[in-house]
């Protein structure tokens, strides 16, 4: 896409649902890791995920592109269908095995870090300004204080370190990925969040199919409500939300949700798990808030002005 993001109401809400949808998917991935392998566990949401969006997609005549795409354009989507599901997905449930829950909310929060000095060169209307690095600066402190020690608190496992490379990994894949999402050409955003489920499955797989054999059986009510709630709710359903918010909002703003993502998980945690809740929190919460705020301030200011 050529033109500049443009930044809305609807933007704002849209990230703040996927803050608070993304938030509790660490905690019901460690659940789905007592039934499954990593790379089930992700072959299993996408699974689910291209299902239910193959679904909705047929009952729209299944539009995608406006104009036929090129070869460029179909390796881009094909490129994108990696970096956005099957290799991040695969990547932190096989690390969420040996970091700790902290290490993968910070990784994700550096997600809007990377994208920054992606987003000034690739993607028009997203220049890295002093004030829009202040904000991300101060929100990813935010992130950093509400995690405290524990994020980078070992767990004893041999493969930690594999671990945490592995975690970063998986948020470099998701920045790239909205980077390219965003220059695509004009498409239908449902069809577009379906192709990159269905393409998704089509690697994921193979892979664990390779890396881990046959899936287990699974016979538990239980365990099969956990797998189709991250296949149907944190894959399919923010995946179609995310692929709004980067066509419109842009990459650079769909990565503030990154931010987020850690405090709903220790509120998450709190009322549903009663786990305690950091003394930190508040604090963290002001520096997060206060980052979002003036790295969009045009926007906020635009927002409120119209309102």
């Amino acid at each position: 896409m050529d033109t500049a993001p443009r930044i809305t109401a609807t933007s704002w809400l849209m990230i703040a649902t996927l803050g608070i949808v993304w938030g509790g998917t660490f905690m019901v991935t460690e659940i789905a890791l007592l039934a499954l392998p990593p790379f089930w566990v992700a072959t299993a949401r996408i699974g689910l995920a291209a299902l239910v969006m193959l679904i909705i997609w047929t009952l729209r005549g299944r539009p995608l592109f406006h104009t036929p795409p090129n070869r460029a354009e179909i390796g881009a989507l094909i490129t994108v269908s990696a970096l956005s599901g099957t290799f991040p997905f695969a990547l932190l449930a096989w690390g969420q095995q040996h970091v700790t829950s902290g290490y993968a909310g910070v990784s994700m929060a550096s997600i809007a870090l990377i994208l920054l000095p992606l987003a000034h060169f690739l993607v028009p209307g997203e220049r890295l300004t002093l004030r829009r690095l202040a904000g991300f600066l101060i929100g990813f402190a935010g992130v950093a204080v509400l995690i405290g020690g524990q994020a980078f608190g070992h767990t004893g496992s041999t493969f930690e370190t594999a671990g945490r490379i592995a975690c970063l990994g998986a948020a470099t894949c998701y920045a790239l990925s909205s980077i390219l999402m965003r220059r695509l050409p004009p498409v239908d955003p449902i069809g577009l969040a379906t192709v990159l489920t269905l393409i998704g499955l089509c690697m994921a797989l193979p892979m664990a199919l390779i890396a881990e054999g046959p899936p287990p059986a699974i016979d538990s009510a239980y365990m099969l409500g956990v797998i189709a709630f991250l296949g149907i709710v944190p894959t399919a359903a923010a995946n179609f939300l995310r692929v709004l918010v980067v066509r419109s909002a842009g990459p650079v703003f769909m990565s503030l949700v990154n931010y987020q993502v850690p405090v709903w998980s220790v509120l998450l945690g709190a009322l549903l798990l009663n786990e305690p809740l950091p003394p930190s929190l508040l604090q963290a919460m002001a520096l997060i808030l206060a980052g979002l705020a003036i790295s969009q301030y045009g926007a906020l200011r635009r927002l409120f002005v119209r309102g």
